[in-house]
């Protein structure tokens, strides 16, 4: 934020919401890396609308309230011009009260698909529709997959997400077995022990973070990994990372970013990571990637309306304009941004793209 004292008009200041700690702290380095970077690559132009951005963060890892009466704070000095954040749907709820459509708020994490979000709530991450289901379809069609158990964190994306599952299904008996813990659950002892589990071909998990690591940990521990495939919306290479490569042995993630240095896009953005950060920086993973995209997207949107005002935004994606960042051309339905969806197998602590699946 401007200094006290310091007129902000010469600035576009953004507030970053991401957890600093919880289960989706394991995500703060590498996303607080590529925000940097795209901050430093937007204002080496002319910075958004002529103005050179600063960005804020946030902990989004607290208790949700308390993480919106800070962001609320911030309003109210009347400097801010944008929410931008990686974290979750609970969280997101919260946010979006306290903004009460007074910015424009990019969501970068893939969510639940509510229908009912506040003006000016713009969903870069995921939608079920175009990433868990196809994901599970596509493991159901390709690897023969047909009886499932789920597990997830007990809050409202892994819930309704389930539900979209279930929903899905021509079968909906497929599920098997459905659990949900708390945020920062230690153990899964008593969901591997689940004499149901031995029926699921799949286990879908949507969990955040540490918790999916510490999962694959227990669940190749028992065995399993060998005949039950696993599957998560929620896991990039820090997930594998922290599990390590004997955790992740038949476990798929979909996605509608994968860092892909075999391409040129992928060389080269990392290349420019690199040169900012160094060779001993965070990883630049998918889920960091989604920060730096929304910073990107903010700045598309600005100069395509001309305006952050919330109104004037909306106005113009309803023109069905396409906005260019470097992850490529990007339009939106409604309030969610239109993307591909890809499904990958990790091999070791790194990610092979074997599908498009949207």
């Amino acid at each position: 934020m401007s200094a006290f004292g310091e007129s902000p008009d010469g600035t576009i200041e953004i507030l970053n919401i991401v957890p600093m700690q919880g289960p989706g702290g394991i995500v703060a380095p590498s996303c607080d890396a590529a925000i940097s970077l795209a901050v430093d690559e937007i204002n080496r132009g002319t910075g958004i609308l002529g103005r050179e951005i600063r960005t804020t963060n946030i902990d989004g890892g607290r208790d949700p309230l308390e993480v919106a009466l800070e962001v609320d704070a911030f309003l109210a000095t009347g400097m801010v011009d944008a929410i931008t954040g990686w974290h979750t749907s609970a969280v997101r709820l919260a946010v979006a009260k306290a903004n009460d459509s007074r910015v424009p708020y990019l969501f970068a994490t893939g969510h639940e698909g509510l229908t009912n979000e506040l003006p000016g709530v713009l969903m870069l991450g995921e939608h079920p529709a175009g990433q868990t289901l196809p994901a599970v379809h596509w493991l159901q069609r390709e690897l023969g997959v047909r009886r499932w158990a789920i597990i997830g964190n007990d809050y409202i994306w892994p819930r309704e997400s389930a539900k979209a599952v279930r929903n899905s299904l021509i079968d909906p008996s497929a599920i098997v077995l459905e659990r949900f813990v708390p945020l920062g659950a230690p153990d899964f002892g008593g969901f591997l022990a689940e004499p149901a589990l031995d029926l699921a071909e799949g286990v879908i998990i949507l969990m955040v973070g540490a918790d999916v690591s510490r999962f694959n940990r227990q669940f190749a521990a028992t065995g399993r990994a060998a005949a039950q495939i696993r599957i998560s919306p929620a896991a990039d290479e820090n997930v594998l990372l922290a599990g390590g490569a004997g955790a992740n042995h038949n476990f798929y993630v979909a996605s509608s970013f994968f860092i892909d240095e075999r391409t040129s896009d992928g060389r080269d953005r990392m290349r420019r990571y690199r040169r900012l950060h160094g060779n001993f920086a965070p990883a630049l993973t998918s889920f960091s990637n989604a920060t730096y995209e929304a910073i990107h997207t903010l700045r598309a949107i600005a100069e395509t309306t001309g305006s952050l005002r919330v109104p004037e935004v909306l106005s113009t994606l309803d023109q069905g304009v396409l906005l260019e960042t470097p992850g490529g051309t990007r339009g939106f339905r409604g309030n969610q941004a239109v993307q591909h969806g890809y499904i990958a197998l990790a091999n070791g602590v790194d990610f092979d793209i074997i599908a498009q699946i949207t």
